[in-house]
């Protein structure tokens, strides 16, 4: 299939900067099974989930994976910016580092402002594209708690290449959900969701389910292939545990709805149900793919931002509800004056089978 096929243009200033205030004052654009458009809020959600539905939310945390630092070798100093974007071991992160020509294996790297407060890390292998593999001089909890103090939230590039970070990113860019430290990407459908929101769709008799998927810096790349069957999709860690699944399965087997929280809990839920639609324990590493003509298992609704075009996301949201509802759907928001991407606005789309 032609990746041209997911593309689309749009007006730089439908890139929202900042989420709503307050959360649940987002748009919502609901897309029903035979493409028709409604435009509501976040705060309507409950009125169209019912009872004895599943609402499933990817409960990850994103960590402050954006570093700077200062390549040290002998008198000449060059400085470095590296984002983690996957966990190797307890003391291990492949990055993005820039500039990575300035890089050798086995050159140390000094994250932070000085030797009492800074991190040290050894450039252990090279990759492409800047990647490298960096071995920290700290592992586990006390790794943990030095990235998490200099580090920034790593902005998405489209906001970032127009605003700087700041101190709101830390609240503004986690779910209330965020628990499992791990993404360098926040699951951003989980953004609209507040306390309050949560109570009222409490109130209507749909539970909560919590999975895990540390969301990695490849949720933002397009494709580059020309056909998507060529394209090698990136993979991330996931988990399902025992009590979730069967909680999950009770639903399906009483007639409730399996409700997804961002295309971030769709995968992990897809990658764990067989093709019987049964939901298995998980916990493993998933580089699912869903294009058009993928066969959904699990997932009955599904919330989601607007994605960027070429992506895998816009090509998972085609097969879900159709690529021409899809397009109307999206020319729609265009239109109307909807917010694009992480900090925008939402689509609730209900799937053709």
């Amino acid at each position: 299939m032609l990746v041209s096929h997911f593309d689309y243009d749009l007006p730089p200033e439908r890139i929202a900067l900042a989420p709503a205030s307050p959360r649940e004052s987002a748009r919502m654009l609901v897309v029903g099974p035979q493409g028709g458009l409604d435009d509501r809020r976040i705060a309507d959600l409950p009125s169209f989930l019912r009872p004895g539905d599943a609402l499933v939310v990817n409960d990850t945390r994103v960590i402050a994976a954006r570093l700077s630092g200062v390549r040290v070798r002998g008198e000449a100093a060059a400085h470095i910016e590296a984002t983690l974007i996957k966990r190797v071991d307890a003391s291990r992160w492949r990055a993005l580092a820039r500039p990575a020509k300035k890089l050798k294996v086995g050159e140390r790297v000094r994250f932070g402002d000085c030797a009492a407060d800074g991190l040290d890390a050894e450039v252990e292998d090279k990759g492409e594209a800047g990647e490298v593999l960096f071995a920290f001089a700290l592992s586990g909890a006390a790794l943990d708690e030095a990235i998490d103090r200099l580090g920034e939230i790593p902005l998405p590039p489209y906001i970032a290449a127009r605003r700087a970070p700041d101190d709101a990113d830390r609240r503004d860019y986690q779910t209330v959900f965020a628990a499992e430290p791990g993404a360098v990407a926040a699951p951003t459908a989980g953004l609209h969701f507040t306390p309050e929101l949560l109570e009222h769709i409490a109130a209507v008799g749909v539970k909560l389910h919590r999975v895990t998927l540390h969301v990695g810096a490849g949720t933002f790349l397009p494709v580059k292939a020309d056909d998507t069957a060529d394209h090698v999709m990136h993979s991330e860690w996931g988990r399902i545990d025992t009590a979730t699944a069967d909680a999950l399965n009770a639903v399906r087997k009483s007639g409730g709805r399996i409700v997804a929280v961002g295309t971030t809990s769709l995968r992990t839920l897809e990658s764990a149900t067989d093709e019987n639609g049964i939901v298995l324990p998980f916990c493993q590493e998933t580089s699912i793919f869903i294009t058009p003509g993928y066969r959904f298992r699990c997932v009955d609704l599904l919330l989601t931002n607007f994605h960027l075009p070429r992506s895998t996301l816009l090509m998972l949201v085609s097969a879900f509800s159709g690529p021409e509802a899809i397009r109307a759907a999206y020319a729609h928001a265009i239109g109307e004056g909807y917010r694009f991407y992480s900090y925008g606005d939402a689509c609730l789309l209900a799937r053709t089978d």
